[in-house]
């Protein structure tokens, strides 16, 4: 960012502001501000600080005085504007540049040989030829995507949805390592977009819980959550008190004034990094290295493996780049991630802690499930104190007791899981668990259905279940009411307002917009919600009601086949199985849904309420033409797909009329064979009579 002419320069003036802090005047305004901002790079983004923090204070209050006596001579790159005294109501969505895809996983040598060797075909690139690779530290924290027009920032977003994401600028700009101006222009770039991850170093983390404490609020679950959670404070105020790190890994976009990409021109991955370190950012490019060959890939991984908990920030492995951006260009993207990239992911941490006790949740079936109270342990930057133990046959076959020692990990460096029992250290205090035989809510009787590993409460009103079916009803999957998410079903419940289904339609919008934290917008939002959810199609409906075994795949077939939901009175298991994929289980439950009148009066209230319980178009089969490429095929997808998501391919394949299958066997007709195909290719050409079909096969049967 300086060169050491500049640099002298700058600590020149900063001695001589300091010497006459009391007649600083507006002319000399400018230099202040580049003093300052000097001085900022130093400390947050080299970490190298040349003056004491009182120094730097008193700097920046003279700044502080200058300007709010001269308003008009204030610039929106002005030190003082990182923290704007706007509240933001709501953070709108805005599309990034270039999406932001996410990236491949890789966990071992073996799979980066994999990935060399997918670079080595799509880039034509000869055995005998090691390819550079940019290998640099994967952060955990959250995503962002910046753009600086005319060498100001001008945006900051969050990831979302890699395509479009949440536009938090005021909040990026209270992050002192983002620079509010960077002199794109002087390598004629006008507009640009730079993509980074913001983090909470582990020590500042720790301050924030201890001073969280002292004033009794929750404390923080982890620093990847904090550092997320403090891009969307809706006060930037709030948001700087967390004391933000911003550091950027890639410049996605880059035009000069004419909309030239600029990018290919810097040939190399490291070349932009090193140009955005010279702009002003942290970059950390003395943690990352350019390799030569995927063998020295690794084993730079590997080192990094050994020490990522010596190192200030979370890290959860190596992102590993084509350096090449030629190469880049010529390997392209699918839908999912680019192909020039993938993560190395470390192995899952562990831990041992103390198995206190074991408490019992209710899910919205009925279904028990232990969950393992321990005595709080920090893991891969998360304090745990529950695990999910599963159900009893989990317990015994872990031989777990309480008191016990046991080691616990995160898989995945996501899910709490129990390894094991250290039944060495048993000192003869522990104490076995004994699993309920009645539920924890209602106190009737558990069941265990033959086949099944969980044991039920069978009481359908348990209130226990009847809260869960009412958070499952409302989530995205089911009937999809936006915005009306667990914390709300559950506080409505505790209020009285909610007790079975139909309630959720009968809400007092005039009461919840008296609540505290609601008001009118909120209340307004959340009622049409509900009303747009009524309108739903039936197989949402059918999926909501939560009847044991009944997926979205079933209740999907079943709308197809009633005109109305109450015609389901009248089937009988024999009307369910006619069906494809109808077994004779969910058949039976269906059939001893339907025949308890509480819940046909259910559904009658539910529609004299205004939800729809009428076939929609939505629900009706889709008509396929005969002469559609797949018609009465089955068809099945293996391996790793390059032009589209498994999702999307199985969705093209439905609506070119053919059935999608799950399994190898004499009935399937075609196998589309992606990169990474295993066993399934293998048994599809031992039986011969199956297709084989590559995806640019597949692909062409649509041109």
């Amino acid at each position: 960012m300086y060169k050491k002419d500049q640099q002298k320069g700058l600590n020149a003036q900063t001695k001589d502001f300091l010497k006459t802090i009391e007649t600083v005047g507006a002319d000399q305004l400018t230099d202040l501000r580049k003093v300052l901002v000097y001085h900022e790079w130093r400390y947050y983004v080299l970490n190298e600080p040349l003056v004491s923090d009182y120094e730097y204070d008193s700097l920046y209050k003279q700044l502080e005085k200058i300007e709010q006596d001269n308003p008009g001579l204030i610039t929106p790159d002005s030190p003082t504007q990182r923290v704007s005294n706007d509240l933001t109501s709501d953070f709108s969505s805005v599309p990034h540049l270039t999406p932001m895809l996410s990236l491949g996983n890789s966990y071992n040598l073996e799979d980066l040989s994999d990935f060399d060797t997918q670079i080595r075909k799509m880039g034509k690139v000869p055995e005998d030829e090691k390819i550079d690779y940019h290998v640099e530290l994967k952060f955990d924290g959250g995503s962002i995507a910046l753009v600086y027009e005319n060498d100001l920032l001008v945006r900051g977003a969050t990831r979302g949805n890699g395509v479009k994401g949440e536009e938090i600028t005021s909040n990026t700009k209270t992050i002192p390592s983002i620079p509010l101006k960077a002199q794109f222009s002087k390598h004629k770039i006008h507009k640009a977009e730079i993509r980074g991850e913001v983090l909470i170093r582990k020590d500042v983390f720790k301050q924030l819980n201890e001073q969280r404490q002292k004033e009794g609020l929750t404390l923080f679950a982890n620093p990847r959550n904090s550092a997320a959670g403090g891009l969307r404070m809706k006060d930037p105020k709030d948001a700087s008190k967390r004391k933000l790190v911003a550091f950027v890994y890639q410049m996605g976009f880059a035009q000069d004034k004419d909309g030239k990409n600029l990018l290919p021109g810097l040939k190399t991955h490291r070349t932009t990094l090193e140009l955005m370190a010279n702009l002003g950012f942290k970059v950390g490019e003395d943690l990352s290295k350019v390799c030569k060959g995927i063998k020295e890939v690794f084993s730079f991984c590997k080192k990094w493996e050994e020490k990522r908990e010596s190192y200030p920030y979370e890290i959860d492995g190596m992102v590993i780049k084509v350096n090449s951006l030629a190469l880049q260009e010529k390997c392209g993207f699918t839908a999912h991630h680019p192909r020039w990239a993938i993560a190395f992911k470390f192995k899952a941490k562990q831990a041992s802690s103390t198995l206190l006790d074991v408490e019992y949740q209710v899910g919205k079936v009925g279904s028990i499930t232990p969950v393992a109270k321990i005595e709080p342990v920090s893991l891969a930057g998360v304090t745990i104190s529950s695990i999910s133990l599963h159900n009893e046959e989990f317990i015994t076959s872990k031989d777990l007791k309480i008191g016990d020692q046991v080691l616990v990990e995160r898989a995945g460096d996501v899910i709490p899981y129990i390894v094991k029992s250290l039944s060495d250290s048993r000192d003869g205090s522990e104490m076995p668990i004994e699993f309920p035989t009645n539920c924890p809510s209602c106190q009737t009787a558990l069941v265990k259905s033959e086949g099944e590993a969980a044991w039920r409460c069978p009481n359908y009103d348990c209130e226990a279940q009847v809260l869960q079916r009412m958070i499952h009803h409302v989530s995205k999957d089911a009937m999809d009411i936006d915005g009306f998410g667990r914390s709300y079903v559950e506080r409505f419940q505790a209020l009285g307002w909610l007790k079975n289904l139909p309630d959720i339609y009968r809400l007092d919008y005039a009461a919840i917009e008296d609540l505290e934290g609601f008001g009118a917008k909120s209340a307004q939002k959340l009622r049409s919600s509900i009303e747009t959810a009524k309108k739903n199609p039936i197989k949402r409906l059918l999926y909501s009601l939560v009847i044991h075994h009944l997926g979205k795949k079933v209740s999907t077939i079943l709308a197809k086949n009633v005109d109305h939901v109450l015609d389901l009175q009248n089937w009988t298991i024999e009307d369910y199985t006619h069906l494809k994929d109808v077994g004779p289980v969910v058949a039976q439950n269906m059939v001893d849904f339907f025949a308890n009148a509480d819940h046909v009066e259910m559904l009658k209230e539910m529609e004299g309420l205004g939800v729809n319980l009428s076939q929609t178009e939505d629900d009706r089969p889709k008509v396929i033409s005969q002469d559609a490429p797949l018609v009465g095929k089955s068809i099945l997808f293996t391996g790793s797909l390059q032009t589209m998501g498994r999702k999307e391919a199985q969705e093209k394949a439905a609506g070119a009329g053919a059935r999608n299958v799950s399994a190898v066997s004499g009935k399937l007709d075609i196998l589309v064979v992606g990169e990474k195909a295993g066993s399934k290719l293998k048994k599809a050409r031992a039986l011969g009579s199956v297709q084989i079909m590559t995806e640019e096969e597949f692909n062409a049967l649509f041109n």
